[in-house]
């Protein structure tokens, strides 16, 4: 299964784009071949498979990051519960 994420551009160069994933250290390149419209630094993309497929709006780009916390969460209790069995 894939995941489209919500990530920050921090530099672009050759038409790719070095983005932040979320408030950690994580980044990922992304190609910007297939947007619509100029990406620029700060910029918010939805990412899916290496390459950026639209720009995002910050409170649209938040609410995403906002859900895959609350799974990464949701996936760290269940974890805890299979050790009980």
């Amino acid at each position: 299964m894939c995941l489209a994420i919500p990530v920050c551009i921090e530099s672009i160069e050759k038409g790719v784009a070095n983005c932040r994933v979320g408030e950690g250290d994580t980044f990922i390149k992304a190609s910007l071949l297939m947007l619509e419209g100029e990406a620029k630094i700060g910029d918010y993309l939805i990412v899916h498979a290496g390459f950026a497929l639209r720009i995002l709006d910050p409170k649209e780009a938040e609410e995403g990051l906002q859900i895959l916390r609350e799974m990464a969460r949701a996936v760290e209790g269940q974890e805890h519960l299979a050790d009980k069995f």
